[in-house]
């Protein structure tokens, strides 16, 4: 097989390419539609992906877009206005787009989770805080944690009237039990939070006062 067939075909030598999630989360949000524009991804993913996965930036849409070209995932075609000047490039998932995409669903590995959770090693280190800054970081997140909650709610309530979304929307509803998990998370660290530094100062005033006595 040539390398432009393989390309076609989708794989080379019989495998199929070691994509990153990414891209096959680009894949599969194509398998929704029968065309979709850069933008149209883009307004997807901040709809659904970005409560669970993914928040992606157009250059990098575009960038996967590319390469799942470049595999013969997808397609792409450019459709002008009616009024000639202005056009956008449309693209299609592909047969065999849509066969790797059913393929990584059902038979990639199933990968752990990975949890990078800035607020929480802030907190680890709450013996460097300041006790006031430490409530104010944290009830920050558990604003940001309210208002995630919200939003996915409204898109899964959203989603629940368009039977063809269907297994977003039964995302969305685990989103929003997420989110609010996380909100109380929070507010239980934050009481735990508040019992650290009443320790702490309980401790440092009776070292005070040992200090003051051996005077």
């Amino acid at each position: 097989m040539t390398e432009g067939a393989a390309a076609r075909s989708g794989h080379s030598d019989g495998q199929r390419p070691d994509l990153p999630t990414t891209a096959w989360a680009v894949l599969g949000m194509l398998s929704h539609a029968d065309e979709l524009s850069g933008y149209d991804l883009k307004k997807w993913a901040d709809w659904s992906l970005q409560f669970f996965y993914w928040s992606p930036s157009f250059s990098q849409i575009y960038a996967e877009l590319k390469r799942l070209e470049k595999y013969g995932y997808a397609t792409s075609r450019t459709v002008v206005s009616e009024d000639g000047m202005r056009g956008k490039r449309m693209y299609a998932i592909t047969e065999s787009g849509r066969e790797a995409a059913a393929h990584w669903v059902n038979h990639s590995p199933v990968e752990a989770p990975v949890l990078k959770h800035s607020v929480m090693l802030r907190a680890w280190l709450g013996h460097l805080a300041e006790p006031e800054r430490m409530r104010e970081i944290l009830g920050q997140h558990i604003d940001y944690a309210e208002t995630m909650r919200r939003r996915a709610q409204a898109d899964a309530d959203g989603a629940d009237a368009n039977p063809e979304w269907a297994y977003p929307s039964a995302v969305l509803r685990w989103c929003v039990r997420h989110y609010e998990a996380e909100r109380e998370f929070a507010r239980d660290l934050l009481d735990d939070l508040d019992k650290l530094a009443k320790k702490r100062n309980r401790r440092n005033a009776a070292g005070n006062r040992n200090s003051d006595s051996s005077h």
